[in-house]
C-alpha cells in the first residue's frame, strides 16, 4: 500500500526543512509522496520544500477542517499521514507500522501514533478510541487515515477546530475502527502569546460543539483568580531560589574548595 505524506506550514521555514531532511534520508524507502500545504507563507517554504522534491501546494483561506479537506484531496495515494511542520517521526518503522496496520484490517479509518505520555497510556492501557475519541481518537498531527474513508466522510468544515475529533467519532459511528499504533514521533511547538489566545478560543469553541463543555463567567473568574495566584507565587518562589543561588555563590567564593 502506498502511502503520501502531507505536512500543513505556515511561515515555519527551519521546521520545515528539518521535517524533510528527516523525512528524505531516513524513510525514502517508505514515503512515496511529499505535499506541503502552505497557508500563504512569507518566508522560504517553498524554496525548501522544492529543494527536497516535494510537492507545493498554496492554500489561501485557512481553516483547520478546510484545510485538512484540501490535504487530503492533494494526496494520491490510498493512506494518507499528516503532519504539522513543527513535529517530526522519530522510530524507525513509523511508515512500515502504519502499513502494515492498514495491511490487515480492512476496516480500519485511521491510526493515531504516539508522540506523549497521554498516547503511551492509552495504547499500554488498551483503551481504545470507540472509548475515548478524545484521547484515543486521531490528532492531525502524526495521524494516519485511509482516503476512501474520507472520500466518503469529508471532514467539517464548520467547526472551530478538533476536525480531527470530530472525523474520530463520525467514522467510528459509521462502523470503521480507528486504533492506536506505536509509530513514535516527536511534537514540538512555541506559541506566541497572540497565537496561545487565538488556540484558547477555538479551543473554547471547539469544546462546546464537540463534547458540549459548558462555560460560565463565575468559572472562568474562578480561573484567572486562580492563574494570578499562581503566577504570584512562582515569582516569589522564583526570587527565593535565585536569592539562594546567589548565597550559594557568596559561600563558594568565600571558601573556594581545593582544585584537583
Amino acid at each position: 500500500m502506498k502511502l503520501s505524506v502531507v505536512i500543513r506550514a505556515k511561515n515555519q521555514a527551519p521546521a520545515l526543512e528539518f521535517l524533510l531532511r528527516n523525512l528524505t534520508q531516513r524513510y525514502a524507502a517508505d514515503v512515496d509522496e511529499i505535499v506541503v500545504i502552505d497557508n500563504l507563507s512569507t518566508d522560504a517554504s517553498k524554496q525548501i520544500t522544492l529543494k527536497y522534491g516535494a510537492r507545493f501546494e498554496t492554500i489561501e483561506k485557512f481553516s483547520y477542517g478546510g484545510s485538512a479537506n484540501f490535504a487530503a484531496a492533494q494526496a494520491t495515494h490510498p493512506i494518507v499521514v499528516i503532519f504539522s511542520a513543527h513535529s517530526y517521526p522519530v522510530s524507525h518503522d513509523f511508515f512500515s507500522l502504519i502499513k502494515q496496520r492498514f495491511a490487515t484490517n480492512p476496516n480500519l479509518a485511521g491510526l493515531r501514533c504516539l508522540h506523549n505520555s497521554n498516547d503511551y497510556r492509552q495504547y499500554i492501557n488498551g483503551i481504545s478510541a470507540s472509548e475515548d475519541p478524545n484521547r484515543s481518537g486521531l490528532i492531525f498531527s502524526g495521524s494516519a487515515f485511509a482516503k476512501a474513508v474520507w472520500q466518503k466522510h469529508p471532514f467539517r468544515e464548520d467547526v472551530a477546530t478538533f476536525e480531527d475529533k470530530e472525523w474520530s467519532k463520525r467514522v467510528l459511528e459509521a462502523g470503521y475502527d480507528i486504533e492506536l499504533v506505536p509509530a513514535i514521533f516527536n511534537y514540538q511547538i512555541k506559541r506566541t502569546r497572540k497565537q496561545e489566545l487565538f488556540r484558547f478560543k477555538n479551543d473554547l469553541v471547539g469544546n462546546y460543539q464537540l463534547w458540549h463543555q459548558e462555560v460560565s463567567i463565575w468559572s472562568a473568574s474562578k480561573g484567572w483568580i486562580a492563574s494570578s495566584s499562581r503566577t504570584i507565587l512562582r515569582m516569589f518562589a522564583d526570587l527565593w531560589q535565585a536569592l539562594q543561588r546567589l548565597l550559594i555563590v557568596i559561600k563558594f567564593y568565600i571558601k573556594k574548595p581545593n582544585k584537583f
